[in-house]
């Protein structure tokens, strides 16, 4: 793992410039502080202070001070600056937040509630690998400069060009990602006009949590070099299919994936039932931080691919889990499908690692998989099986997490606070706003 003194060295030989701070707010949003390169002895050594009190969710005034630390792991020269004319050289490294008035992670830090997540696996012996699939779509702006909802291209799922007319925006971002590190895996387009998916290779959870955070900030960041907008709002166009970031989860003890298992039907292991069997048990609650906008609800509705019951399946993607195929037991790996790119990857990555840990704890090992089309069920057929729905909007996600405990302690006292806070307002100012829909159905009938 590279060292400080790795990277000082490296931004004496890249001739950076510039150096972003990055971190990310409780609601997912990537958050930036400047300093010029020739801070970043002192970045390491003695960190870089700010106002807590300006972030969604940190701290009130009174108690603002705050310290990012770097982690050298993270750094990466921002490649596409060069594309505006610019000679200045960027770079990123993401932080740690410490509470200075104790000199101890900040509780309301995303990333340090990971870290406790990933914790608790390391004293249960294990570590867990996850592969995150978002997707995204691609808009052209007005006259004005602004988003708007008419799409990039008529193209359709795996579609080449012509129709596929961001098959250059997706390669830029491709070749951006690989000067960062990634490894990228696949890349297409997706079934609704105008979107997109781009697949980086499973890793550590950390190193995924913030591999999700860099991809949004660059796809965004190359879509403006291209005059058009790139976004993660999981239904900008109703009739259509949605964006998902359907996650691939295992775990891993000593080395090997804990999750596989020769002599079952479907290569699954007790460990992976119980894990499997925890993330049933939690799905409602894990909503709520999966699927965090009143918009994500508009997503998880039937007919577009997307997951509502609470089930799993080997075969059908109408379940919520799935378990995908698998050549080699390194492989071997569940899949939930109901995560979408507006969450906040650190929080998603911890409470679905703690619902799955919960499950292993209690031994609560899934039921048996479902492999007729779920949609096509009836009430009785679903409460035969007893298959339960997701919650189908905010306000009901949001009650779930407040009566899970075991999501909740994995948030801690001050994000869970924070974060039903925040969702809870945003669902009340929804109920209370009047929509488009509304006035063309109602305004001149009534």
């Amino acid at each position: 793992m590279p060292t400080k003194t790795d990277v000082l060295e490296k931004i004496e030989s890249e001739g950076v410039d510039f150096l972003r701070l990055q971190f990310t707010d409780i609601l997912g949003t990537v958050k930036n502080v400047s300093v010029p390169a020739h801070q970043a002895e002192k970045a390491f050594e003695e960190g870089i202070y700010f106002d807590g009190s300006s972030i969604e969710g940190f701290v009130r005034i009174q108690e603002s001070d705050m310290r990012l630390d770097p982690d050298p792991d993270t750094f990466a020269v921002l490649p596409w600056r060069s594309r505006r004319g610019d000679d200045t050289v960027s770079a990123r490294l993401i932080c740690n937040i410490i509470d200075t008035s104790t000199g101890e992670p900040f509780v309301g830090d995303p990333r340090h509630v990971l870290q406790r997540a990933i914790d608790r696996a390391a004293e249960m012996g294990f570590e867990l690998n996850a592969g995150p699939e978002p997707e995204f779509f691609v808009f052209e702006k007005d006259e004005n400069g602004r988003a708007t909802t008419e799409t990039h291209d008529a193209g359709g799922y795996f579609d080449l060009a012509p129709k596929d007319l961001a098959q250059e925006i997706r390669a830029e971002v491709i070749y951006t990602l690989e000067a960062m590190g990634f490894e990228v895996e696949a890349s297409h387009h997706e079934v609704a006009r105008g979107q997109h998916e781009i697949d980086f290779k499973y890793a550590d959870a950390l190193t995924t949590a913030d591999n999700i955070a860099t991809f949004r900030s660059v796809v965004r960041a190359i879509a403006e070099l291209h005059d058009v907008h790139a976004t993660f709002m999981p239904k900008p166009i109703s009739g259509i299919n949605g964006s998902g970031m359907h996650t691939h989860l295992s775990l891993f003890e000593d080395g090997e994936n804990a999750f596989h298992d020769d002599g079952d039907e479907f290569s699954l292991s007790d460990t992976a039932y119980d894990f499997l069997g925890g993330i049933l048990e939690h799905a409602p609650a894990l909503t709520a931080i999966c699927n965090p906008t009143v918009n994500s609800y508009k997503r998880l509705v039937p007919g577009y691919e997307a997951p509502i019951y609470v089930a799993w399946s080997d075969v059908n993607r109408s379940a919520l889990v799935r378990k995908p195929a698998a050549r080699v037991p390194a492989a071997s790996r569940i899949e939930l499908r109901s995560p979408d790119p507006s969450s906040n990857p650190y929080l998603a990555l911890a409470t679905m690692l703690h619902a799955g840990l919960d499950g292993i704890e209690k031994g609560q090992s899934a039921p048996d998989p479902v492999r007729e089309n779920i949609y096509e069920f009836t009430e009785a057929d679903r409460e035969a099986r007893g298959i339960e729905t997701l919650p189908s909007t905010l306000g009901q996600a949001v009650t779930a997490l407040q009566q899970d405990d075991v999501i909740l302690d994995a948030l801690g006292p001050h994000v869970s606070e924070k974060f039903t806070q925040a969702k809870t307002q945003e669902y009340t100012e929804f109920l209370a706003s009047v929509s488009q829909w509304e006035l063309d159905r109602y305004l001149e009938t009534f």
